[in-house]
């Protein structure tokens, strides 16, 4: 009996050490875990104050709330709720799109610092496909998305910047940060 009480207990600390291990490995994995974003603001939605190279999406945007993850691989998982037009905005508000959104899609762009094949310091910014987002008023569910999707990041991946942007990658409207 005490032969076999022996034997469950060190394969129970053989499996617990293995478990741990890989937990440990999963999460030195990870290069960026968020849980906030912030919408684009005045002045960053003009060209002339692109952040990375991304232009602000020309009015300014709010965020209900927004979590997310990048991991080494590029696996990418992001949740935005409530990704809506400023509606305190004046501009907004005169062009009658305060607090909505009218983008069925929003990407994500993952942004690096890195270096080009001689060592010299660029910027790569990596974007996803198009996915679905909801439309219409914050209060009526509009602004919501869910993305997951692998992008191939530049090695080395430095100071990482995660947009969500317009589907073309073109306009961010939320980025992390507070």
């Amino acid at each position: 009996m005490k032969k076999i009480f022996l034997v469950t207990m060190i394969t129970l600390l053989v499996m617990s050490t293995s478990f741990f291990a890989g937990s440990a490995t999963a999460k030195e994995a990870k290069i960026l875990e968020f849980g906030t974003m912030v919408g684009v603001p005045r002045p960053y939605t003009v060209a002339a104050n692109a952040i990375r190279g991304i232009p602000g999406g020309g009015l300014p945007w709010v965020v209900g709330s927004a979590e997310g993850e990048l991991k080494a691989n590029g696996q990418l998982e992001i949740q935005v709720l409530g990704l809506v037009i400023d509606p305190n905005d004046q501009a907004a508000i005169d062009a009658g799109r305060a607090g909505t959104n009218p983008s069925p899609t929003f990407s994500a762009v993952v942004s690096c610092l890195s270096k080009n094949a001689s060592g010299s310091p660029i910027t790569v910014n990596v974007s996803t496909d198009p996915f679905p987002a909801t439309t219409g008023l914050a209060i009526s569910g509009g602004g919501n998305a869910k993305i997951e999707a692998i992008v191939s990041l530049p090695q080395p991946c430095i100071a990482p910047i995660i947009f969500v942007t317009n589907s073309t990658g073109t306009s961010w409207f939320a980025a992390t940060g507070n």
